[in-house]
């Protein structure tokens, strides 16, 4: 089956890598962990925070890994087996790893993470872009 590009509109010029991400995001859509994503207003003078929150339980710091490669936010989850001699009379909680992509915008900076209570939070910030006006000349044909 084909895709009909869906920023195909000759107003929308240079936005292929757009699309491609798009794509990226979509096939990669798998449901755990759980998250939720947050605007958290920032102090007086400071842009808004944006917090994403995973549902880890289970989980310590030293088997997550959030790297950060190009506009890529990834979250990664490795748990093993202990190991040891245990019976199981009803296993639900397995040993699952995951693996979580987040694109970000250009400018947005990841500033910190933090595991409590089973819960992994990231925050990022975008800071306000200074506004740029630059006039074109244009040149004359004689």
């Amino acid at each position: 089956m084909s895709r009909v590009p869906s920023l195909s509109s000759p107003f929308l010029l240079g936005f292929d890598q757009l699309e491609r991400v798009l794509d990226r995001v979509t096939k990669g859509a798998d449901g755990y962990p759980p998250y939720n994503i947050e605007r958290i207003a920032g102090p007086a003078g400071h842009p808004d925070r944006l917090r994403i929150t995973l549902a880890v339980a289970g989980f310590t710091r030293e088997q997550l890994d959030v790297t950060v490669e190009e506009s890529q936010l990834t979250i990664r989850g490795r748990q093993v087996d202990d190991g040891e001699d245990r019976c199981f009379i009803h296993r639900g909680i397995a040993a699952r790893q995951f693996q979580r992509s987040f694109v970000l915008a250009d400018g947005m900076e990841v500033v910190g993470a933090d595991l409590k209570n089973g819960l992994l939070s990231i925050d990022l910030v975008r800071p306000e872009p200074e506004r740029i006006v630059r006039r074109i000349d244009i040149a004359a044909e004689d």
